[in-house]
Parts: C-alpha cells; sequence; structure tokens
C-alpha cells in the first residue's frame, strides 16, 4: 500500500518475495513502478475495493509522510492524508498478513489525535487487541544498515508468530564507505536519468556556486547576503541557528533526500561541482539500481519520487530475515546487531543510543 515508485516493493522483489498487490495515487510513480517493477492499481486507496480471495505474508504501508514531517507543514491528522493509515486496517483484515511493516518520518512518533493519544499507540493497539499482532516499532538510521544517508525512520514491525521479533531488523553494516565519493563512484552521462537537474532560481543558484566543499550559507561573508539572510544571521538563536544550502564534503554520508528537494531545508548540492544532485545521483543515495529508470511529466517530479520512497536496500536486507521468519528457519544474527530488553513497551519507542 502507499507503493510509490516502488523503493520498498523492489527491495522486497530482491529478498525473494512476490508482488501481488500494490496502490499509489501518484500517477507518476505509478508509471515508473509499472516500467520498472509490473502491475499496479493507480488511484485513491479510500476509493479503491478491497481484494477478496487475495491471502498475503506480508503488508507494508509507507502512508504519506508529509502531515508529520519537518519538512512538511506537520499539520498531523488535520491534514486528510494524516488519516490514510486507517485504511490499511481494511486490508489487513481481508489479507490477514503474517507480517505487517509501517515506515515513517521520526514525526510520526509525536503526533497526537484530538483526544491528546499519539497515533502511534493508536495504531499499536488496533494491530494488537483487533488483529492479534506482536507490536514493535524502533526509530532507526537507515545508515546503520548500508544506506548511504543518515536517513532517520520509523520502523513499526507486528507479527502473528512467537518468534523473537528484535530479530527481524538486520544486522549492522559497519565495513561500507557510505561517503558520498563512493555512492557515486562511476556515474557517466549515459547513466540513465543522470544529466536530469532540477532547475532552480537563479538566486539560489548563485548563492549555491559561493559555498566551498563542506560549507553552507555561513561561508559566505556577510556583505554579501541578502537582506533577509541577513536578518537571520544577525539572530540566529531566534531562527533556531539553520543551516541551509549545506554542501557536504565528498567523504561524507550524505543527510536525509527528502522529496522537497530545496536548498534551504536540504543539502542538495553536489560536493565538488557547481550544481545540486541529478535525478540519478540521489536515486544512487537511496540505493536504487542504475537499470531502475524515472519516468514523470517532470524532472521535479522525479525527485519526489526519489525522496518518498523507502531505500530498496534497507527493505531487501530486512526482507531476507522476514522469509526466514515466514519459513521458521533460525534468523542467524553476527556480531554487529542491536541488544533489545525482552519486554517491549510499545508505548516508548526502541532507539538506540548509537543511531545519531
Amino acid at each position: 500500500m502507499y507503493s510509490g515508485c516502488g523503493g520498498a516493493d523492489l527491495g522486497l522483489i530482491n529478498a525473494g518475495f512476490d508482488v501481488i498487490w500494490a496502490n499509489d495515487i501518484d500517477m507518476d510513480g505509478c508509471e515508473t513502478y509499472s516500467k520498472n517493477i509490473g502491475d499496479i492499481i493507480c488511484g485513491d486507496i479510500r476509493k479503491i475495493p478491497t481484494p477478496k480471495n487475495l491471502k498475503a505474508d506480508v503488508l507494508v504501508a509507507g502512508f504519506p509522510c508529509q502531515p508529520f514531517s519537518n519538512a512538511g507543514k506537520r499539520l498531523g491528522l488535520d491534514d486528510t492524508r494524516g488519516n490514510l493509515y486507517e485504511e490499511t486496517f481494511r486490508f489487513i483484515k481481508a489479507t490477514n498478513p503474517e507480517i505487517v511493516i509501517y515506515e515513517n518520518v521520526r514525526g510520526f512518533l509525536s503526533f497526537k489525535n484530538e483526544k491528546g493519544k499519539k497515533l502511534i499507540d493508536i495504531i499499536s493497539s488496533e494491530l494488537t487487541t483487533k488483529f492479534g499482532y506482536k507490536v514493535n516499532y524502533y526509530l532507526l538510521n537507515l545508515s546503520h544498515f548500508g544506506v548511504p544517508q543518515n536517513r532517520i525512520r520509523v520502523v513499526l514491525i507486528a507479527t502473528k508468530g512467537n518468534s523473537a521479533i528484535n530479530d527481524l531488523l538486520p544486522d549492522l553494516i559497519t565495513d561500507e564507505d557510505l561517503s558520498i565519493k563512493a555512492t557515486l563512484r562511476g556515474l557517466k552521462k549515459s547513466t540513465p536519468n543522470q544529466t536530469e537537474l532540477m532547475k532552480l532560481n537563479p538566486q539560489a543558484l548563485h548563492f549555491g556556486a559561493m559555498i566551498p566543499e563542506g560549507g553552507s550559507w555561513k561561508s559566505i561573508p556577510y556583505e554579501l547576503l541578502p537582506l533577509r539572510w541577513k536578518k537571520i544571521r544577525d539572530d540566529m538563536p531566534k531562527y533556531h541557528y539553520p543551516n541551509f544550502f549545506k554542501r557536504y564534503t565528498r567523504n561524507d554520508v550524505s543527510g536525509t533526500i527528502t522529496a522537497a528537494f530545496k536548498p534551504e531545508n536540504a543539502a542538495v548540492w553536489h560536493p565538488t561541482e557547481p550544481r545540486i544532485f541529478s535525478v540519478r545521483e540521489i536515486a544512487r543515495i537511496q540505493t536504487f539500481p542504475d537499470d531502475f529508470i524515472f519516468y514523470g511529466k517532470n524532472v521535479k517530479s522525479k525527485y519526489q519520487q526519489i525522496g518518498n520512497a523507502i531505500p530498496p536496500l534497507f527493505m531487501e536486507r530486512l526482507g531476507k530475515n522476514l522469509i526466514m521468519y515466514l519459513n521458521q528457519e533460525t534468523i542467524k544474527k553476527g556480531k554487529n546487531t542491536f541488544q533489545f530488553h525482552n519486554e517491549i513497551n510499545i508505548n516508548k519507542p526502541l532507539t538506540l543510543e548509537y543511531a545519531f
């Protein structure tokens, strides 16, 4: 559900799953999905009938994160998209999956309904009391699982079995080079989507070109700043010490790739070239393979598709453990694993002290 361009599905396919049903409302995302993965029902989930006689092992729902995201307006449940999680219960009832996975932004943990109850607790309670699942949720930095960006996400996993649910998370990855330099190595102009760049306004291009590798707007001399930026620089605490127009070094791990691909709130600049990242470059950072081609009405749409996606690599590594769980096999864990308490309070997310 809420498949977008297919990041989660691609990862699960690579792990060994078959996709038996997929949906999204975004026409461009559906085009990308259909040309790379296969059939998808394009339309508003609220208007799509519940599938009949469809049994699923796993149901994945990455419902829209914008109502809960710092990159959005944070309207939460006041945004009609903030209630789309309710549609998942209809599909869970119909398909009776052994495992349910929700993925969302960190802000998802803090939003409450009109009665002051946290949304994450509402969902956990529904899955537990109505459907009989065991529920855990985690606040994870996906870079610890091999994704080359510091992407903080909430991952909720609900299971019906008695296996140790915490073992489902992939091992920590500690021996891979996740730098921007390593991630973008070998790209050519002939690589699909590599020459596609979102157009920025002349002012953004002007000031972006002035920022050195590893710098930000703070690297620009005060006298050259536009008036609006001077006001911010004059009272940094008032504006919560913003760090927009950031340019990472080539040896850094990228920040979060977002759908709002704007220099004001995301590090969109190429470390060493006077431009922003291309469509293919951010697809690499999101762990899409080069033969996964993005389609859509314009370049901006392609950036949004990628930013909204669940990184395929994380879902592939998670998916391999899910298959062993479904086959009742012992999940072998390496030395680099997270250690959790046996008893988990679903009202308190499991955060990792070295995750940030």
